[in-house]
């Protein structure tokens, strides 16, 4: 079924595009963190998405899920989730002597996993495997979760009483870090306007969005993804950029070389989607960012400095000699 787009890879892009259309009917203003989903979705990889209550965070991959007809479940993480809550369990069915698997909420294709740091190590280590390996083991048996599988964790940077922050072995695991910001006053404007008219975003159907691309156009677009051309210069830049921060003083922790795999990765899809058959420079700045900013660690001296994550990295790219 998907070898038909996958000889028309044009017609997935159109498809992948129109995405940031439909989900608007939802989502005002989020164009960036709508981008990044879908390259994370392009390139098999998750989402942390970061932003203060009441920025559309659980709307956006709802809308998501509903303008690519995808399965997604929530998981609202608090201190007394167990694994099993999460991966699912065995249950022992007195009918039949004998015990079956319910499976979990991360039986699903876009798992939103809710204030993900407010549930203890152990409980967020259940992830680990889901995330990496596409699967979850019971009782020594492993099972398969759908394809495409997709998790996109929140977290909220201004409270931290009663958090358990993620560890960086984990953080590790997420292709992207997306910041949600705060809408500007005219779109803020718009927000309330469509609360005026009767919006519901509990109803996405009422609010008009239909499906926009398919599981085929996905695997089309996933397939002319591989194929985008990287040249050894390209290849040199992205290395270049990932070893400055382990030589940045302001950081104790740089870029391993898994973050540079992500950035060549997340730079082709970018590279795709935007158009080309191949990358340049700007599609590796374009996802620095969002690719790299949760995988560095700052001296303490330098976080009291007012130094960022994202102020170290933009410094290192525009010391980075750029490929002609």
């Amino acid at each position: 079924m998907s070898a038909q787009p996958a000889e028309n890879p044009d017609s997935a892009r159109a498809s992948l595009e129109a995405l940031r259309t439909e989900i608007a009917k939802a989502v005002v203003g989020q164009d960036p963190a709508v981008t990044g989903l879908v390259v994370a979705l392009l390139c098999r990889g998750h989402v942390l998405l970061e932003g203060v209550p009441g920025v559309a965070k659980t709307l956006l991959v709802r809308a998501l899920a509903a303008s690519l007809e995808l399965d997604t479940k929530r998981i609202q993480f608090t201190p007394d989730l167990m694994p099993s809550d999460v991966t699912g369990s065995l249950v022992y069915d007195a009918r039949t002597a004998e015990f079956s698997f319910q499976p979990g909420p991360v039986f699903t294709n876009l798992l939103l996993a809710d204030e993900i740091n407010r549930t203890p190590p152990k409980t967020q280590a259940s992830l680990l495997e889901a995330m990496e390996e596409r699967q979850v083991t019971v009782d020594g048996t492993p099972r398969a979760l759908p394809d495409p599988f997709l998790v996109a964790a929140t977290q909220n940077p201004v409270e931290y009483e009663g958090t358990y922050p993620l560890p960086e072995a984990q953080l590790d695991r997420f292709l992207l870090k997306i910041t949600v910001p705060l809408p500007s006053r005219e779109d803020e404007i718009g927000v309330l306007t469509r609360h005026a008219e009767g919006f519901n975003p509990r109803d996405l159907h009422a609010a008009g969005l239909r499906p926009a691309a398919s599981r085929a156009d996905l695997e089309a677009a996933r397939a002319a993804v591989s194929k985008t051309a990287v040249s050894a210069e390209i290849t040199g830049y992205v290395v270049d950029i990932c070893r400055a921060t382990r030589e940045s003083p302001s950081l104790t922790l740089g870029v391993s070389p898994r973050g540079a795999t992500a950035l060549l990765s997340t730079a082709r899809a970018w590279a795709w989607l935007t158009g080309r058959d191949y990358v340049i420079p700007d599609d590796v700045k374009a996802l620095a960012l969002p690719t790299l900013r949760h995988r560095i660690q700052l001296r303490p001296e330098a976080e009291m400095e007012g130094v960022t994550a994202d102020s170290v990295i933009t410094a290192i790219l525009a010391h980075v000699p750029v490929p002609r």
